[in-house]
């Protein structure tokens, strides 16, 4: 890439370039085959908008490094005009011209190397096959702002051009610009180089600027996409303007540097030519910037114009990428003996006779200043100056005519080769140059690789050290770099920490890329194909907090050896043996008032259908399954259906006896036992007709439930159907319902047993744990709404058990005299009789 360097503004030349020579007639020569080369000899334009005729341009500066570069042009043709097997018998010539950084500058020497051979004139044809234009190849230019243009107009014609600092990547794309090369790396490697810099010392939150140009900008855009892949987050990125006569120019300046502290970044990446670089440095130093480390390019940090800002110590650490090269030997003795040979006047002459023979008149080099410059003027820049990269595209544009006019060692026949035949030779074969072997790779560009270069202060002098390399992968010796920390080592600057397995990486501010370390919640899992989130994990999956894999769920039910499920079942024994002693009781005093008077054998019936209602709570225990589901409702509510007929027809015949004496002859005998039998059998064949629709129109299923437990699936019999629900239930309840209404009324004297008071209890045990029931079953998602079917059954039984059944066994048991027809049967016909009088 470019090195500007030292600056001459005196139009009328310096102490040291008293006597003028003849330096500007020395880049055209007459030859066999011309090459063309497009140099920048000046710079600082004329203000171009103020141009209202197309005239010539003139730079008002001469820029000494590229004058040196078009030295090394000439240097070069020279070797291989005097070499005997490269091109024996063949003269190159040679056309260079000037291109001021402008691109409308470089058009002109563009527009005159495309005329016809031997014409002023550029032919419009439909086919340019046997079209020859003036030359053969072209050398240059040095920008890729500049590149960016020829290169269009070249390919067009497939005429090889072959630049020496255009480094934008956008020059890879062979199939836009198919006619260029070039011998300096795109800036595609040199980012990759900068990446593997910043991942070497951890830095992961940097700033980067870019001058205003097609250097600063496509270099800078390379690495915005480059470091997202790589962990590197870009806190400010910046444009530096190149004109900075622009008023504008000062305050654009500022506020970068004003930016740049705000980031609190300590590593700041340029790509910039020298002047904005200078400009940008010298702000910094002004503003006080603080110390960082500034990764650079050979575009500013080999110039001495940024080099030699005063204070430039203070701007903190520069490190920074330059091309591999090596020196062309003979170049500087080659330079010594020209400026010696153009002062004297018999080279003068015939240098420009032989500028003569190439239509002088056509178009000038414009390198007027060159006459001013001495050997002296030069000396401090011509040995840093890199022209290997000149040297090597004027030697691959040689090999490929050499090999295009089928060349021996010996000789090579003259013929009239188009240019576009030396493409297929500078893609295919390797050439030689300065001891090396080079190739055009498939993007048409060479890659020899970089070094890293650090600014050293070791007492005051500014010395370029070499710390590193980079071709394919990255060396660095470290103890070589003294950092401007007060422990001379590396500084940090980083936005985010390394993320550990199992954590995401949360966005925070308004950066992007710049985010803390956070644990991933319960249900989800950090994986290494997306570390910005979590991925949650599969329904039937669970995983705890900052994990990097899922688990099975284990299926969750109430256990069989469960402590709270054998307590239920031992409770469910105990009631379920009180239940079957008491039919006992009942069986074996069955003939005996009480027993009559409470039902007779209805009583076995109803017991029998309680204990059935007591054991159906096994239905709700271990791994429930869709018939389970829906037949536990099913025989809660026909068990429950039996017991609460026999209430009922027992209801009724306290109501007649009590509530209507009158209609009790005519009704009475249809609740006797005989008659009473068809009710209860109405009554449970009526609750299969509710069970029946219960399950047409939506039964309980089973439902894996995957929220309500951790790290478990929770199956549960989930009611699909509330209006089933209530069909099933609703029966059940009307019959207590009318119980109830039937008998919490009811009086009789002390003297007498009042059978009505144990069936209200009862029904409003019931009710109470009904109510209770659906308050729970409705809202409880766990294991635990298995165990709340199991106690309502289990309390609703022994509720019923406690209430109606158990008073009566005490009085069977402990208190015999009390079980007599006058004590039960007959309380029930006398009280109406006594009411009546």
């Amino acid at each position: 890439v470019m090195v500007p360097a030292l600056l001459l503004g005196f139009r009328f030349g310096s102490t040291a370039a008293l006597q003028l020579t003849c330096l500007s007639a020395q880049f055209r020569r007459p030859g066999d085959y011309l090459l063309g080369g497009l140099f920048p000899f000046g710079r600082d334009t004329v203000n171009l908008t103020a141009r209202s005729e197309p005239t010539l341009v003139v730079c008002e500066r001469l820029f000494i490094n590229g004058l040196i570069w078009a030295l090394g042009m000439r240097f070069a043709i020279d070797q291989i005009n005097n070499s005997t097997s490269l091109l024996p018998g063949v003269k190159l010539g040679y056309e260079m011209y000037d291109t001021c950084f402008e691109p409308v500058v470089a058009l002109q020497p563009s527009l005159l190397f495309l005329t016809r051979n031997g014409t002023t004139g550029i032919g419009v044809l439909c086919d340019y096959t046997d079209y020859q234009p003036r030359v053969a190849a072209v050398i240059g230019p040095h920008k890729s702002d500049l590149s960016l243009v020829t290169a269009k107009l070249f390919s067009s014609f497939l005429i090889p051009q072959v630049s020496y600092g255009a480094s934008s990547e956008k020059l890879s794309n062979a199939e836009l610009y198919p006619s260029f090369y070039r011998t300096v790396p795109s800036d595609k490697n040199l980012v990759e180089a900068i990446v593997l810099l910043l991942n070497k010392f951890g830095w992961n939150w940097i700033a980067t600027i870019g001058s205003d140009d097609e250097y600063g900008r496509g270099a800078q855009e390379l690495l915005l996409s480059t470091a997202g892949n790589h962990s590197i987050c870009i806190a400010f990125e910046g444009l530096i303007p190149t004109d900075l006569s622009d008023p504008k120019a000062k305050d654009q300046l500022e506020e970068t540097i004003t930016l740049i502290n705000k980031t609190n970044v300590n590593i700041i990446v340029l790509f910039s030519f020298s002047q904005p670089a200078q400009a940008l440095l010298e702000h910094s130093i002004r503003m006080g910037l603080s110390k960082k480390v500034w990764i650079g390019t050979e575009a500013w940090m080999l110039s001495d114009i940024a080099a030699y800002i005063p204070n430039i110590q203070s701007i903190g650490t520069v490190l920074g990428f330059v091309m591999k090269v090596d020196a062309v030997p003979g170049f500087q003795e080659y330079v010594a003996d020209l400026f010696a040979s153009v002062q004297q006047d018999k080279f003068c002459q015939e240098s420009r006779k032989l500028n003569d023979l190439l239509n002088s008149d056509m178009l000038d080099t414009q390198c007027s200043e060159c006459d001013h410059v001495s050997l002296q003027d030069i000396l401090p820049i011509l040995s840093r100056t890199q022209i290997e990269p000149v040297y090597v595209a004027v030697y691959s544009v040689a090999y490929a005519l050499h090999r295009a006019l089928g060349c021996t060692h010996q000789a090579c026949p003259k013929a009239s080769i188009p240019s576009w035949q030396l493409l297929h030779f500078m893609n295919t074969l390797p050439f030689t140059a300065n001891g090396q072997t080079f190739r055009f790779d498939q993007s048409h560009n060479t890659n020899p690789g970089y070094e890293l270069i650090f600014w050293s202060w070791k007492t005051g002098t500014l010395t370029y050290l070499h710390v590193g390399d980079y071709e394919e992968f990255l060396y660095i010796n470290k103890s070589q770099v003294q950092f401007h920390t007060a422990d001379q080592k590396e500084p940090t600057s980083e936005c985010f920490r390394h993320c550990k397995p199992g954590q995401f990486r949360r966005i925070k501010g308004f950066h992007l890329c710049c985010y803390d370390c956070t644990d991933c919640p319960e249900n989800t899992f950090w994986s290494t194909k997306d570390s910005s989130t979590c991925t949650p994990c599969l329904e039937d999956q669970w995983s705890p907090v900052r994990s990097t894999r899922c688990y099975v769920r284990s299926e969750r039910y109430l256990f069989w050896n469960e402590p709270l499920t054998i307590a239920l079942l031992v409770l469910m024994a105990i009631i379920t043996s009180l239940i079957c002693l008491t039919a006992v009781l009942f069986y074996k005093n069955l003939e005996t008032p009480l027993v009559q008077a409470s039902g007779g054998k209805l009583n076995l019936f109803a017991l029998f259908t309680l204990s059935l209602l007591c054991l159906s709570c096994c239905l709700y225990i271990g791994k429930p399954s869709n018939k389970l589901c829906m037949i536990q409702q099913v025989i809660s509510c026909l068990c429950l259906n039996g017991c609460f007929s026999t209430f009922f027809i027992k209801s009724l015949e306290i109501t007649l006896v009590t509530e209507c004496p009158r209609c009790a002859p005519t009704f009475l005998p249809w609740v006797t036992p005989r008659r009473a039998w068809l009710i209860v059998a109405s009554c449970f064949l009526t609750e299969c007709a509710f069970s029946v629709c219960y399950l047409r129109l939506g039964p309980d299923n089973l439902v894996p439930d995957y929220k309500s437990l951790p790290t478990e699936v929770l199956l549960v019999c989930s009611t699909e159907s509330w209006l089933a629900f209530v069909f099933l239930h609703g029966y059940n309840n009307c019959l207590a319902t009318v119980c109830f209404l039937c008998t919490f009324m009811v009086q009789t004297s002390g003297k007498k047993y009042n059978l009505a008071r144990g069936i209200t209890f009862a029904i409003l045990i019931y009710f109470i744990i009904y109510i209770f029931f659906i308050a729970v079953f409705a809202t409880l998602k766990t294991v635990l709404r298995s165990v709340t079917q199991i106690s309502t059954i289990l309390a609703t039984c022994l509720g019923i058990l406690g209430s109606y059944y158990l008073p009566k066994c005490f009085i069977i048991l402990f208190m015999p005299d009390m079980n007599t027809v006058d004590h039960f049967q007959n309380s029930i016909k006398e009280e109406p009789e006594e009411d009546s009088q």
